[in-house]
C-alpha cells in the first residue's frame, strides 16, 4: 500500500500543525484571551510540539504516536483510538488550515471530501459502527468520499452489543444491504493499530465527527455565501466549545444556549417540511396561502432563535445580553408561626462578645420577643432564613463552599467593620450571592470571591441594598439584571476582570458614596434600545471611580447608521481635548517658572481646573445616556408610527431615563472617564 503523507494546509506551506506550532507560525487562535489563559494555551501548545504531535500522523518514527482507549459494553470489541481529548489550538489548526480554510457554507461538504481524499485511507481496516440502539465491528472495504461514507462489511467473528438481542448476524446484514454497506464516516470508531499507518485515519474522522456534532448546523448551508464560514460560525463555536468545557460559562447560560439550539432545530425541521408541501403544490388554494404564512411566521421565529445563538457564541457580546437566571426560585414566605428570628453566626463566642450582642443586637426597642438561633456558618443561617429575619455574622474569617441564594426579604449584617467579618468563597462555582427577594439588606460586610465565573454578587429580581461593604472580586462585580433594584451606599468594590457594576435594561441602580477601582471597566450599562428592554433608572453620586484598566463609565449600544458620521466628530473632538488640556498644562508650567512667587495661586488654578474637569465628565455622562434614551423613544414613536399608531399614550412614552450623575470622580482610569461600544 502506497506511503500517505500528510497533506500540506490549504493556501499554506506548512508541513503540519505541530510543525507550524514549533515554528510559531499560524493564526493566533486566543489573541483576545485572557493573560493567564494565554499562557496557559502557550503551554499546551509548546508541549504539543515537544511530544511531536500532530494531527495527522508522522511518518519519521515507526509505530502510533495515538493511545488507544478500551469500549465500554460486556462485548469484547478491540481497543480503539483514543481521539476525543484533542486540544483546541489541534482542532483549530485543523478545520482552518487542512479542511476548510476560506471556504463558504455551500461549499463545506465539498471541501471536506477533498481532504478525506488526501488522508483517509480508503480501506484495510476495522472499525466499531456505534448508533443509539447497537455497536458492531464491521471491515471497511472502500470510501465514497462525496458522501462521506464509508462502504464496510461485518467482520469475522461476528461482535454485536445492542440493547436488545434481535440484532443478530443475519439482521445486521440485512440492514447493511439496506443501506448498500454504506454508513456515515462519523459513526465509525478506528480499531486501534500500533503500525502508525491508520493515525491520520483515525483523526480525520474524529475531525469530521467533532464538525457535524458540535459546530454544524442544520441551517448553515442556506447562510449567505459573501462570508467566510470558518470565521462567521466554525470559529466562534470551537471557542464556545472549548469555554464550556473549561469552565469560563455560567452553567445557566450554557443551559439556555442547548434550549435555544434544541428549539431552534425543531422549528427548523417544521420550517422545512411547510416549505417543501408548499413547493410540491403548484395550486393557488386558500390553503396554501395559509401554509405560506405559517412558514413566515416559523421563519422569524427562526431567524429570532438564531440570532439569540449567535450573541451567546460571540465571546464579546455573550454577557452584554445575559439570561435570566433562579428565576424559578421561590420564597419560603413567614414562618408558619408568624414569629421573626434572628440568626447568630459566631466565629468563637465569648462571654463579653454576648454580652455586647445582647445589648446592642439581641434587645429589639419593641416589645416583640424574638427567638435567637445559633449557626456554625453563613450560608447555614441564611438558609434557615424566613421572611423577615436577620442574620447576625460575628467577627471572624468564613470560608464558605456554596452560593447564597437569598429569595426571602432578609437582612445580613457583619458585627463590626467590613475588614473584621470577612466571607470567603471556596471552591469553584458560578457565583456568590444570588437575590430575588423583595428587599433584602446587606450590611458591614467583605466578601472575597474566587474561581467563580460570574459577578460578586447578582440582583434577578426585587431590590438590594448593599451598605458599607468590601468586594473583592473574580470575574464581574455586582449585577443589575432587568427589572431589579440596587440601592450600594459607602462600599468599596475591586479586583473584577470584567466591569464593576454591570447595569442591565429596565433596572433601577443608585450608587452612593462609593468606590470602584482596579477593574477591567468600573460601571458597564448594557443596551436599552431594543424595543423589548426598558430604559433603566440610574443614580450616581460621588463616588470615586479609579484606577480602572478600561473608562470609569461605559455604555454599549449598537451602531445606528445615521450617527456613523457623529460619532467620527465626536471621537475627532475626543481626540483634540488631550492636546488642549496639554496645552494648558504646558501654560501652567510655563507661568510656574516666570512667577514663582504665586505657587498659592497656581495650586487654587489647579484645583479649580480639575473640579471643572470632573464636573464636565458627570455631565458628559449624563447627557449620552439621556441623549440614548431620547434616541430610544424617538425609534419607539416611529415604530408606533409604522403600526399606524399616531397617537401614543404619554405613560407609554414617557420611558425617558431618570440619570442623575453628581458630584463622581473619575481618575487614572486607563480609557478615560466614558466610552461607548458600539457593536
Amino acid at each position: 500500500m502506497a506511503e500517505l503523507r500528510p497533506p500540506g494546509p490549504r493556501g499554506d506551506g506548512r508541513d503540519s500543525p505541530a510543525a507550524a506550532a514549533a515554528a510559531g507560525a499560524g493564526p493566533g487562535p486566543r489573541d483576545n484571551a485572557e493573560p493567564a489563559e494565554e499562557v496557559q494555551r502557550e503551554d499546551a501548545e509548546s508541549d504539543l510540539s515537544a511530544d511531536s504531535w500532530s494531527d495527522y500522523g508522522s511518518r519519521d518514527k515507526p509505530g502510533t504516536i495515538l493511545s488507544r482507549t478500551v469500549p465500554d459494553g460486556n462485548v469484547l470489541f478491540p481497543d480503539i483510538f483514543h481521539t476525543d481529548h484533542l486540544l483546541f489550538y489541534e482542532r483549530f489548526r485543523a478545520y482552518q488550515d487542512y479542511i476548510l480554510a476560506d471556504c463558504k457554507a455551500s461549499e463545506v461538504k465539498r471541501f471536506i471530501a477533498e481532504y478525506l481524499e488526501k488522508v483517509l485511507e480508503p480501506s484495510g481496516w476495522q472499525a466499531i459502527w456505534r448508533t443509539d440502539v447497537f455497536e458492531v465491528l464491521v471491515a471497511v472495504v472502500g470510501v465514497n468520499f462525496s458522501a462521506l461514507k464509508a462502504v464496510v462489511q461485518l467482520s469475522e467473528p461476528f461482535l454485536c452489543e445492542s440493547q436488545d438481542s434481535s440484532f443478530t448476524q443475519e439482521c445486521m446484514q440485512e440492514l447493511l444491504e439496506l443501506k448498500e454497506h454504506q454508513i456515515l464516516l462519523q459513526e465509525l470508531w478506528v480499531v486501534y493499530d500500533e503500525s502508525g499507518e491508520f493515525d491520520q485515519t483515525a483523526l480525520a474522522i474524529e475531525h469530521i465527527r467533532f464538525f457535524y456534532r458540535c459546530i454544524w448546523r442544520t441551517w448553515d448551508e442556506e447562510e449567505e455565501d459573501e462570508f467566510d464560514y470558518f470565521v462567521r460560525c466554525v470559529e466562534p463555536r470551537l471557542r464556545l466549545h472549548y469555554d464550556i468545557l473549561e469552565h469560563r460559562v455560567p452553567s445557566g447560560l450554557v443551559v439556555d444556549y442547548q434550549n435555544l439550539l434544541s428549539q431552534s432545530e425543531e422549528l427548523y425541521e417544521k420550517f422545512l417540511s411547510v416549505r417543501n408541501s408548499i413547493s410540491s403544490n403548484d395550486s393557488d388554494s386558500e390553503a396554501e396561502n395559509v401554509s405560506m404564512v405559517e412558514g413566515l411566521k416559523l421563519y422569524d421565529k427562526v431567524e429570532h432563535l438564531k440570532q439569540k445563538l449567535k450573541l451567546i457564541e460571540n465571546p464579546l457580546l455573550r454577557y452584554v445580553f445575559g439570561y435570566q437566571k433562579y428565576g424559578s426560585l421561590q420564597a419560603k414566605g413567614l414562618r408558619p408561626t408568624g414569629a421573626r428570628v434572628i440568626h447568630v453566626v459566631p466565629w468563637t463566642m465569648t462571654a463579653s462578645l454576648l454580652h455586647m450582642l445582647a445589648r446592642d443586637k439581641l434587645c429589639p426597642a419593641s416589645s416583640e420577643d424574638l427567638e435567637i438561633q445559633f449557626h456554625r456558618d453563613p450560608l447555614a443561617a441564611v438558609n434557615a432564613c424566613y421572611e423577615g429575619d436577620k442574620v447576625i455574622i460575628c467577627p471572624g474569617h468564613y470560608f464558605v463552599d456554596g452560593v447564597f441564594s437569598i429569595a426571602d426579604s432578609i437582612e445580613l449584617e457583619g458585627y463590626g467593620l467590613p475588614d473584621d467579618v470577612v466571607i470567603e468563597k471556596q471552591g469553584k462555582g458560578d457565583n456568590f450571592f444570588d437575590c430575588t427577594g423583595a428587599n433584602i439588606k446587606i450590611s458591614n460586610l467583605k466578601l472575597v470571591q474566587h474561581d467563580a465565573v460570574e459577578g460578586i454578587l447578582n440582583v434577578h429580581h426585587g431590590k438590594t441594598t448593599l451598605e458599607n461593604c468590601v468586594l473583592q472580586c473574580e470575574t464581574t462585580g455586582i449585577t443589575v439584571r432587568t427589572s431589579a433594584e440596587l440601592l450600594m451606599r459607602n462600599s468599596d468594590l475591586y479586583g473584577a476582570k470584567g466591569a464593576g457594576v454591570e447595569i442591565y435594561p429596565g433596572s433601577v441602580c443608585t450608587l452612593l458614596h462609593n468606590g470602584i477601582h482596579h477593574c477591567k471597566e468600573g460601571i458597564l450599562v448594557k443596551n436599552f434600545l431594543d424595543e423589548d428592554y426598558e430604559v433603566p433608572k440610574i443614580a450616581m453620586i460621588n463616588n470615586m471611580i479609579h484606577n480602572n484598566e478600561g473608562y470609569g463609565v461605559v455604555l454599549v449600544r449598537p451602531t445606528i447608521p445615521s450617527e456613523m458620521k457623529d460619532a467620527s466628530a465626536q471621537e475627532t473632538t475626543a481626540n483634540t481635548q488631550p492636546t488642549q488640556a496639554g496645552d494648558e498644562t504646558a501654560c501652567a508650567e510655563g507661568s510656574r517658572r516666570e512667577q514663582p512667587g504665586c505657587v498659592t495661586d497656581e495650586l487654587e488654578l489647579y484645583k479649580r481646573a480639575e473640579t471643572s474637569e470632573q464636573t464636565e465628565n458627570n455631565s458628559e455622562i449624563a447627557n449620552v445616556l439621556g441623549a440614548t434614551s431620547a434616541k430610544k423613544n424617538h425609534i419607539h414613536k416611529k415604530r408606533l408610527s409604522e403600526l399606524g399608531f399616531t397617537e401614543a399614550d404619554d405613560n407609554l412614552m414617557s420611558q425617558e431615563m431618570f440619570v442623575s450623575v453628581e458630584g463622581n470622580q473619575f481618575k487614572w482610569n486607563g480609557k478615560g472617564s466614558f466610552g461607548i461600544f458600539f457593536f
